[in-house]
């Protein structure tokens, strides 16, 4: 995995989105104005979202594009997104969103590991009480290696 797929200007705390639909647009926006994805890759992940719900648990959602969006997808990366408020997400509540485009298999490398850091509750917690991209980026930092 490259050492991009995680950069400070990715995350944004205290989000403004306030439905799951601008959740995930916000997310995609992240991705798709830094270079890891065209701006059709952001419809799929819209489409994807319509499939099966993204939401993990823990007040975690990550939504992704669906399978035919990989031509989409020009390098690996990720956007995290810090909700003050919680946005329903089908009847869940979500506070952290984290979009992801990877690059061939990456996204499951990625996935594997965002999902060990965000397993345990109390670690969705402490991320949520950050107040900068620079403690959310110390977070994750194991994501970039």
């Amino acid at each position: 995995m490259t050492n991009n797929i995680l950069k400070q200007d990715n995350i944004v705390v205290h989000a403004q989105a306030k439905t799951k639909k601008d959740a995930i647009q916000e997310a995609g926006n992240i991705l798709s104005e830094r270079g890891y994805v065209s701006a059709e890759y952001v419809v799929k992940m819209h489409e994807r979202e319509e499939l099966t719900s993204t939401y993990m648990g823990n007040m975690l959602a990550i939504p992704h594009g669906t399978e035919e969006a990989k031509t989409e997808v020009k390098e690996s990366g990720i956007s995290i997104l810090l909700y003050d408020e919680a946005i329903d997400w089908d009847g869940n509540d979500v506070r952290l969103v984290i979009g992801i485009a990877g690059k061939g298999n990456e996204h499951l490398e990625i996935l594997s590991k965002i999902a060990i850091a965000c397993s345990e509750e109390e670690n969705v917690e402490k991320l949520l009480q950050s107040s900068s991209s620079e403690d959310v980026l110390n977070f994750f930092s194991e994501v970039n290696e």
